[in-house]
């Protein structure tokens, strides 16, 4: 039986949904609130905490059917060729959700649209149930003008529907869009959606209704949604400063700083000062080389065990070359999958993500946050916060001495990398071409970088 969801009943009208049946996400709100913002951090979310999830926006269907956008009368309710055409492209849409689910191995698909009605959420409640998907709504219900025009202005007029049009010209468009919607809007309702699974955000955070969380991802979701906010702000990552078992190739190990690691730790004291940010929280791990940068600083910090460096078990402050004499078989395997790859005794990357997950909460719900950690660590949240893949994360570069600058915007995250021009070894191994098992010590440490 395929992933637990696909058995019919004797008539073969409907699925039979079991456990661990795929679960299908339904925004639902008027434009400008925000569900896209939702979808694509949610999507993210999921992905990086390694449940398979894709997201579906009927907008994006909308634009390649049609490729030029007139003008809101597009959405009126009495445009029947507009209706037409936005049904034709719901229904594309669900039936890429349907092949994403249950033959493309999708656990969670988010089908990003407004659904503003109850007749529109009871064709998709009716297709979820053909195919045995649950359903998890997730409404957006925001009446500040303020959030709504600032939404308006930094992600819709810079949508494709507005590429030749003033400000002005867009901003009064959209706003009519909306009002198409409005006189039809049914939100979701306590008593008469009383049966279904959602969660109601209300003024981007302010107030939440949850209703009917039937699973452990939904109640997954709503736990990242409760975490999230909007206000702008930045988040800092770097590296602790060069450590003495750096400069000598050993991974691992719990070291002091080297002349040069304290160097870079001075230089950013002198840089997070001159940034001039209002509350700022400094984190670091429970290692001597993270503690040791944060003391430069002069401020308070906080130290999170969750923090430390990934524990590389058997191979704790081997170099690369003493791995490969004492383990090649484990070597050769890592560098197969160096995401899932387990040390003996000690852990993977694929560990890693599940023990930062209470960080990236943290970091959801703070403002302005200093992370000094290490180098796996740096990895699984800067993957995060870019959308990498999981063989990605594995080999980002994330060097000594060098600060990221990650500021959210619309739907990502913008990357500033700051060099402090202290110079510092390499500590970044890239994958070899050759991991077979049999292969030579040569091939094995081809990419290990220089040290003493």
């Amino acid at each position: 039986m395929m992933r637990g969801c696909s058995m019919r009943t004797q008539n073969q009208s409907k699925a039979v949904c079991m456990t661990n049946c795929p679960t299908l996400i339904v925004t639902v709100g008027l434009p400008a609130r925000g569900k896209t913002y939702i979808s694509k951090k949610l999507t993210r979310y999921l992905n990086w905490i390694g449940v398979p999830t894709r997201e579906f926006n009927v907008g994006q269907y909308r634009r390649e059917f049609m490729k030029i956008y007139k003008s809101f009368e597009f959405f009126r309710p009495d445009n029947e060729e507009g209706l037409k055409i936005r049904r034709q492209c719901a229904s594309a849409a669900l039936n890429d959700v349907r092949q994403y689910l249950t033959e493309k191995g999708g656990q969670v698909a988010v089908f990003d649209a407004t659904n503003t009605t109850r007749e529109r959420r009871e064709t998709i409640l009716q297709f979820a149930d053909q195919n045995g998907f649950k359903v998890f709504f997730v409404e957006s219900v925001c009446e500040d003008p303020d959030v709504i025009q600032e939404n308006i202005v930094q992600v819709k007029l810079s949508s494709p529907d507005y590429t030749n049009c003033n400000t002005e010209e867009a901003v009064e468009d959209f706003m009519k869009r909306i009002q198409c919607y409005e006189n039809s809007y049914e939100t979701l309702d306590e008593v008469l959606d009383r049966d279904l699974s959602y969660i109601k955000i209300m003024d981007v955070g302010r107030r939440y209704m949850v209703n009917r969380v039937l699973d452990h991802i939904q109640s997954r979701i709503v736990y990242y949604l409760m975490n999230i906010h909007i206000t702008p702000r930045s988040i800092y990552l770097c590296r602790h400063g060069e450590s003495e078992l750096n400069v000598k190739g050993r991974i691992g190990g719990d070291s002091g700083l080297t002349a040069r690691g304290k160097e870079f730790a001075k230089k950013l004291s002198q840089f997070i000062e001159a940034q001039n940010i209002t509350d700022l929280k400094v984190w670091t791990s429970q290692m001597k080389r993270t503690i040791q940068t944060a003391e430069a600083l002069s401020v308070p910090y906080e130290q999170w065990k969750v923090l430390n460096e990934i524990d590389a078990g058997v191979c704790e402050e081997l170099t690369y070359e003493e791995i490969q004499e004492r383990y090649p078989l484990e070597f050769a395997l890592r560098d197969q999958d160096k995401y899932r790859y387990r040390y003996p005794k000690g852990e993977s990357y694929e560990d890693l993500v599940q023990r930062l997950e209470p960080v990236i909460m943290e970091l959801e719900r703070q403002e302005n946050v200093l992370v000094i950690c290490h180098q796996a660590v740096m990895r699984c949240l800067l993957a995060y916060f870019l959308d990498k893949t999981a063989e990605e994360l594995a080999y980002l570069k994330c060097s000594l001495h060098t600060v990221l600058k990650l500021t959210p915007v619309a739907y990502g995250c913008k990357v500033e990398s700051i060099s402090l021009n202290v110079e510092a070894v390499n500590t970044h191994r890239e994958k070899p071409e050759n991991v077979n098992v049999h292969r030579t010590a040569e091939d094995a440490l081809q990419t290990v970088p220089p040290h003493f």
